[in-house]
């Protein structure tokens, strides 16, 4: 094979793992850091401290109570001053132990929920009771001695987190993600390691490897950046993206250091790469032959006077 030839398959295939090494970060977070119970449970634990969460907490069901008893007639009158009990109550529920054992509770049956939903063929939207909640916050109002308190319904209302018409094109999605993210990690791998095998300049190969991972892990920590103002973008209530952004931030966690990773490992291995070009040699052993092709020999014998010939004279 020749260098030209060589030289050109070599930047192919490292150009396909550079390419193929945030899309495999992505896949295998999707994959196997969402879709773990433990995990999410574990990273959304934080968020029952965030006074953002529990303003958003508080607000929604707050409001939820009093469209459940706004509208009867011993309550109507009372609305206006009944309302900023009602959630105060809630967010003075949120900064207890009960309220941290609850959220943990409902993100671990949402996240269960949700990871049946998208491995079921089954056509249903994915919903979360606040009757726990309420019946919390019904609790805490009766000790407060508030009017009314005793008869705020404690019912079982569902709230759509996925909703059905999505499910198919979700769930697809997924399974798309569960197999990039085990073959796309290990294609990158070996597209590098087929890269640099090929390589006519293994140094330069392994440079523009580095730089290429580098450059990748930036792209990605982009997107999440993107992602990011583009989902808080599209929330119809401005007063929960503060919540929402917390959320996304917890979430996309492994995700912006796995980034990051390929970034310092990329710019790590093309700087290793460019200083061992200065490296000083080993020191050629006494008796061995010099490397290289041997010049030929210019030396040039001057004869001496005693050894000229004659000239013969006409």
């Amino acid at each position: 094979m020749s260098i030209r030839l060589r030289s050109a398959l070599s930047a192919a295939l490292i150009a396909l793992a550079c390419l193929l090494a945030p899309c495999g970060a992505l896949a295998a977070w999707a994959a196997y850091d969402l879709a773990d119970t433990g995990r999410y449970v574990s990273t959304m634990a934080p968020l029952a401290g965030d006074p953002a969460v529990q303003g958003a907490v508080a607000d929604t069901v707050g409001a939820q109570v009093m469209d459940e008893v706004g509208d009867r007639p011993e309550v109507r009158p009372m609305r206006s001053a009944v309302g900023p009990y009602v959630h105060e109550a809630v967010r003075s529920f949120t900064r207890t132990e009960t309220f941290r054992a609850a959220w943990d509770t409902a993100n671990r049956a949402l996240h269960d929920a949700v990871l049946h939903a998208l491995r079921d063929e089954r056509e249903r939207a994915v919903r979360v009771d606040l009757a726990p909640v309420t019946a919390q916050v019904k609790r805490r109002l009766t000790d407060q001695h508030m009017p009314l308190a005793a008869r705020i319904p404690v019912e079982h209302t569902a709230v759509d987190v996925l909703p059905a018409q999505d499910l198919d094109r979700l769930r697809k999605g997924f399974h798309v993600l569960e197999v990039a993210g085990f073959w796309l990690p290990l294609a990158a791998v070996v597209f590098a390691v087929a890269g640099l095998a090929v390589a006519a300049c293994r140094r330069r190969a392994l440079t523009a490897t580095g730089l290429g991972t580098a450059l990748g892990g930036a792209c990605l920590a982009l997107a999440v950046a993107v992602g990011r103002r583009l989902t808080l973008a599209d929330l119809p209530e401005a007063a929960h993206r503060p919540a929402a952004g917390a959320v996304y931030d917890a979430l996309t966690t492994t995700l912006r250091e796995a980034s990051w990773l390929l970034v310092t490992l990329g710019l790590a291995v093309a700087l290793a790469a460019r200083l061992s070009r200065h490296l000083p040699t080993r020191p050629r052993r006494p008796g061995t032959p010099e490397a290289g092709p041997r010049l030929p020999d210019l030396s040039v014998t001057i004869a001496s006077p005693t050894e000229a010939q004659p000239i013969a004279r006409p």
